[in-house]
């Protein structure tokens, strides 16, 4: 009895041979260090972005209330947490193929033969149906490469969550870019219509022109007309956060941080390179996907060869019920198999050589994502290198636009300006206003990409 189900097991314990290629990866295509001034980390931080929970890289508290929102409700993030798990399934239904499958059974058969004689059979027992001994590593292989594949699908589901993080802290600064440009283009609509009012009641007492007065009111309708532009802009801002957050915005959020009052971390230590090959995880589903095709190599090497599959199963037949547990009505079966492929058309062959080429792919697509995340890095520290500056920058422009401003408005009143010297003045003012905003926000989306780039967004 114990020979029947050892033997395989001790076959199933020497199929130990692999025919899986070892996996050489390829060196990382990038420099070992960033340029000088890129990789200098802020005063008083030490470690990388990636070790910033999100929480303190997402300073306002209205953003990070949308964040925890956002990775409860994303039907996207709750796809890829699914396709983690049916990938897992799917693993563990190859990796099931490498044991054997054993069942009890029992059954009766009762029938009459031609010479009238009716005969009875009970048989009960347990079974080993085809079981194939992997002494060439074939189903290892495949079990190999599935879990590879469930491991690369994990990290694409904490790509998802990266991804989620920093679309959402995009679209809260697009709707609030909107919000202020809103606000500021409303109060320039009430300036501006408060000023033709005036330059229509100057011309009604003979005091300004015609052209004055066709020159206010232009400049009214463009205020009118940037005020519905951005209104538009932010009832579109709203609708892509909350297609993210997958939830209408709650009534009960707290109150936002203007643009101007940092509601993002904009200085971040980057680390070194070598530091994305294990923080980001879009990186190591590539290489996870590597291990993968390298695996299915090793299968398809192994199909050249013979397989062994056996059947087998022990138990009781007799023609009475009352002596089927009798020693005398034991019985066993043992059926080794062996298949040997001869003649396949070339398909083999061509399994093989087209796993080699995927595995090629493979390599190429790793190499691929290792470079986009080395120059996604390079960027946001372009950005952290030069917003501040160009911020500044602008902030002199708004002051100077002002200044001129208040002057043309005073030289106009006092008859020593025309009205379009003041037109061209406020005008000016209000772009660079503008302008300042557009910088603004552009800055945190660039620290957000950066901080996205690093690895960061996995913590809280």
């Amino acid at each position: 009895m114990r020979s029947i189900f050892i033997m395989p097991l001790a076959a199933l314990a020497l199929s130990a041979c692999s025919l899986t290629p070892p996996l050489v990866k390829p060196a990382p295509p990038i420099p070992a260090s960033y340029h000088a001034g890129e990789a200098a980390a802020p005063a008083g931080m030490a470690g990388t972005a990636a070790d910033l929970g999100w929480r303190q890289m997402l300073l306002d508290a209205r953003l990070q209330r949308l964040v925890s929102l956002a990775l409860e409700n994303n039907r996207d993030l709750r796809v890829a947490s699914l396709n983690v798990e049916a990938v897992r399934a799917q693993y563990q239904i190859q990796d099931a193929a490498r044991y054997p499958a054993i069942g009890a059974n029992a059954g009766g058969v009762r029938q009459r033969a031609a010479d009238g004689v009716t005969q009875k059979q009970f048989t009960a027992g347990i079974a080993m149906s085809a079981f194939e001994i992997d002494l060439f590593g074939r189903l290892a292989s495949l079990s190999d490469a599935a879990f590879a594949r469930y491991l690369a699908t994990e990290q694409g589901q904490r790509a998802a969550h990266m991804a989620l993080i920093g679309g959402v802290a995009d679209a809260y600064l697009e709707q609030r870019l909107a919000e202020e440009q809103l606000a500021l283009a409303r109060q320039t609509l009430a300036d501006w219509r408060q000023a033709l009012v005036l330059t229509q009641r100057l011309h009604g007492a003979q005091q300004g022109s015609g052209l004055d007065v066709a020159q206010a009111q232009g400049q009214a309708a463009t205020a009118e007309a940037d005020v519905q532009a951005r209104e538009r802009a932010s009832a579109l801002a709203r609708n892509n956060l909350e297609l993210l957050l997958g939830a209408p915005l709650p009534a009960d959020l707290p109150a936002g941080r203007a643009l101007d009052g940092q509601p993002v971390l904009t200085q971040l230590p980057p680390g070194l390179p070598s530091d994305l090959l294990a923080r980001r995880p879009d990186i190591v589903q590539a290489e996870y996907a590597l291990v993968a095709a390298n695996a299915e190599i090793g299968a398809a090497r192994a199909a050249f060869f013979p397989r062994l599959s056996l059947t087998a199963s022990l138990g009781f037949a007799s023609p009475e019920l009352g002596d089927l547990f009798r020693g005398s009505a034991r019985s066993w079966s043992f059926a080794p198999q062996v298949t040997q492929p001869l003649f396949q058309g070339g398909q083999l062959r061509a399994e093989l050589q087209l796993s080699r080429l995927r595995k090629d792919v493979a390599v190429l697509q790793y190499e691929q994502a290792i470079q986009a995340a080395f120059r996604e890095v390079r960027d946001g520290l372009a950005g952290s290198a030069t917003y501040a500056q160009q911020i500044a920058a602008q902030q002199r422009v708004v002051a100077a636009a002002q200044q001129r401003q208040r002057l043309s408005q005073l030289r106009y009143d006092a008859g020593q300006d025309s009205r379009l010297e003041l037109l061209d003045a406020q005008r000016q003012s209000y772009a660079a206003q503008q302008a300042l905003l557009d910088a603004r926000r552009d800055q945190f989306k660039s620290a957000v990409a950066l901080y996205k780039a690093l690895g960061g967004g996995l913590e809280e």
